[in-house]
């Protein structure tokens, strides 16, 4: 039999909640956290909001040393991390080290770190430049930090695939739950609003330039205009159900992931098949998926694309679909880890969350957007779509828990 891989604990780090029990009203609320760049003056920038986190201080959840050998990413998802440990009720120091693993999503790695250490090469000399530049900046720093802090020995390692990286963790650590490991640390953080950051993302052309926060983030609306860049994420505990605990909030039920074809090939976007393999992996015929959380580029072109798949798979309208990142804005590497967090808190509070900002959607796309205020369930499969700038597509499947899986677990 097929070990499922639940999820046990949520830990969330958000534009507009610090904690799931802070974030989650928040989003069925309607609260947005976008708003001006307050991490350093973006006046001469053509984007000037973001979502910021701006509630988390490090210091209160790290001891100096981490401080300064890591990035404002790895202090975040270090933070996420023990409050999903903390949820899940489980303490690594009582599990086999080598039986938990850390599985993590960047697209940036540290660049605020890396700016402010190339700083001090270009104005200083090589003398200033701290020893943990060589590794804070890295990929790979969240879940190295991860697994030395909880004594995590198992497979470890990092995805890097953009907002589509998200999605991949998780899919990862579903893979290492069925190839024998007990517990994985999975998700992912972002953080890239410094000057370097945010001009390496302007270099998109997919941001939006707008300066009104209520108006800024518009996916399928037709007044759409590029998307907000932001910061934070989730981290999620992942289990195959052998330790005694509370009630999971979900099951990893079905993935798939593709990747678009050369640019004038011909060739249709791939993300029509990322979800059709995410629904056969997880055994489900559209009808039985209740909502759908939108990877929502908010570039009309990348609307287009997404919400004709969406069509195509479930029919015009056929399935309640949702953006809450319309509060938070895209956080790369965190964000479709966020999304798969809010899809597993709507499943067990039964409740969709709202889009906010988009007034109605645009004539060209036939869907069914939950607008303005939370819809109710029931609600028993949740899809979550993301892409991944250059081409990366990804689609998971989360679900209820069986009362099946309920006994296995305790």
């Amino acid at each position: 039999m097929t070990i499922a891989a639940l999820v046990t604990g949520i830990g969330v780090v958000a534009p507009n909640g610090l904690g799931a029990d802070a974030y989650w009203p928040a989003v069925l609320d309607g609260k947005s956290g976008i708003g001006r760049i307050t991490r350093f003056d973006p006046d001469g920038y053509p984007v000037q909001l973001a979502g910021e986190v701006r509630d988390f201080v490090a210091r209160q959840h790290l001891s100096g040393r981490i401080l300064v050998e890591t990035d404002h990413w790895t202090h975040m998802a270090l933070a996420a991390a023990s409050m999903a440990l903390d949820d899940a009720a489980a303490d690594p120091a009582s599990l086999p080290e080598y039986g938990m693993a850390v599985a993590t999503a960047s697209s940036s790695g540290g660049t605020e770190f890396g700016q402010r250490e190339i700083e001090r090469l270009w104005s200083k000399g090589p003398r200033h430049v701290g020893a943990y530049q060589s590794i804070a900046w890295f990929y790979a720093a969240t879940t190295g930090q991860i697994s030395i802090r909880h004594k995590m020995r198992g497979p470890c390692g990092v995805i890097s695939a953009e907002q589509a990286g998200g999605i991949d963790a998780i899919a990862q650590a579903r893979r290492l739950i069925r190839t024998g490991t007990s517990l994985v640390v999975s998700g992912g953080t972002d953080a890239s609003l410094c000057p370097y950051g945010l001009t390496a993302q302007l270099t998109t052309g997919l941001l939006s330039t707008s300066g009104d926060p209520a108006r800024a983030y518009l996916p399928f609306d037709a007044a759409a205009c590029g998307y907000v860049p932001g910061e934070g994420g989730a981290i999620l505990i992942v289990e195959d159900g052998s330790r005694e605990g509370g009630d999971p909030y979900g099951e990893i039920a079905g993935y798939a992931a593709t990747f678009d074809p050369r640019p004038g090939s011909g060739r249709p976007p791939g993300l029509r098949r990322a979800i059709e393999g995410a629904l056969a992996d997880a055994s489900l015929s559209p009808g039985e998926v209740d909502v759908v959380f939108a990877d929502a580029a908010a570039v009309p072109e990348l609307d287009r694309v997404e919400a004709a798949a969406i069509a195509a798979v479930f029919g015009a309208s056929g399935v309640a679909v949702t953006a809450p990142k319309t509060m938070t804005g895209r956080l790369y590497g965190g964000g479709a880890a966020l999304d798969v967090a809010t899809a597993l808190l709507a499943l067990r509070h039964q409740v969709i969350p709202p889009t906010v900002g988009v007034r109605e959607v645009s004539g060209h796309h036939e869907m069914d957007l939950v607008l303005g205020r939370p819809r109710p369930g029931p609600l028993r499969n949740a899809l979550i779509i993301a892409r991944g700038y250059g081409g990366f597509n990804s689609a998971l499947v989360v679900r209820t828990v069986s009362s099946s899986d309920r006994t296995r677990r305790t």
